[in-house]
């Protein structure tokens, strides 16, 4: 078989589409957790996403994952749920820049664990982009200091660092189950994985959603689906201390979304912070060698 070969460029590109389709679906599901709470928003947009996902899966006449590959199907839903659960409760108290601010410590940190659970190397412009990076989220910080914050503000700014640890935990087994399972099956699981926690507590936490409710879940179901797909495949053709930094184009969505949907109003902080954020992103795709299909079980 002829072995193909995706730049880091290309997979790079493909991820940041896929980031820039997430936030979409960040302002979508915002509006749901104001309306309806967090655990709500996120249990029915799971149930979409396993209902779109799945007929595909079905129609496709996808064979059921071998054990491995649900181990890492389970365990990347348990994180990732968990992850999105305490985003959502969190970005519903704060501006869904200052929230998506936060979660750049997730590339950060899930840089040095794709060393020591990967057992990649981290090279050195890898580095220095994430520490340009680091830079532009002490920017905002110093921003949102400035600005005082509540009590309530606190505490989603808490549950955020917190479900950034978790993701970046989720990014590296991302990286191991593109190894092993195409995105559809990724996409899929995750979802289902999610989708089933979450049942365990809907009847004491979660409400049934109005009937103006159910455009928005359906839509957050479709843009995470294509977003997830897009990260999948791009996990799988490069690196995860090519890709992390990735997750720091978020804020510029954030941003604009924040402001256009929500009135959050971006200080001179937050695109000072954001113009570093984005030049460490470019920094520390530099330099990167192609990571063949066959080597990424495409």
């Amino acid at each position: 078989m002829t072995r193909t070969h995706t730049s880091p460029a290309v997979a790079f590109a493909a991820a940041s589409a896929g980031i820039a389709i997430y936030s979409c679906m960040d302002a979508l599901m915002k509006g749901l957790s104001i309306a309806s709470g967090a655990y709500s928003a996120v249990l029915w947009r799971s149930v979409a996403g396993v209902l779109l996902t799945g007929t595909v899966f079905v129609a496709r006449r996808q064979r059921w994952p071998e054990r491995k590959a649900l181990r890492l199907h389970v365990l990347r839903g348990l994180a990732a749920g968990l992850s999105v659960l305490l985003f959502f409760w969190g970005l519903v108290r704060v501006p869904m820049a200052q929230g998506v601010a936060l979660t750049f410590l997730s590339p950060l940190i899930a840089l040095f664990l794709a060393a020591a659970l990967l057992g990649e190397r981290i090279r050195r412009a890898a580095i220095l982009g994430s520490v340009v990076a680091a830079v532009g989220v002490l920017v905002i910080a110093l921003g949102q200091a400035q600005a005082g914050a509540s009590v309530d503000v606190v505490l989603g700014a808490l549950a955020i660092v917190v479900a950034s640890v978790l993701y970046a935990y989720s990014l590296i087994l991302l990286r191991q189950q593109a190894q092993l399972a195409d995105p559809l099956e990724v996409t899929l699981f995750t979802s289902l994985v999610i989708g089933v926690l979450l049942a365990l507590g809907a009847p004491w936490l979660a409400t049934w959603p109005a009937t103006d409710q159910l455009v928005p879940i359906v839509g957050s179901a479709i843009l995470g689906s294509i977003s997830a797909l897009l990260l999948a495949w791009s996990y799988g053709r490069a690196e995860a201390q090519v890709l992390a930094p990735v997750e720091y184009t978020a804020f510029v969505w954030a941003a604009l979304l924040g402001y256009l949907v929500f009135d959050e109003r971006v200080s001179p902080f937050t695109v000072a912070g954001a113009l570093l954020i984005v030049g460490g992103c470019l920094v520390a795709v530099r330099g990167a060698a192609p990571v063949s299909q066959s080597e990424a079980g495409a």
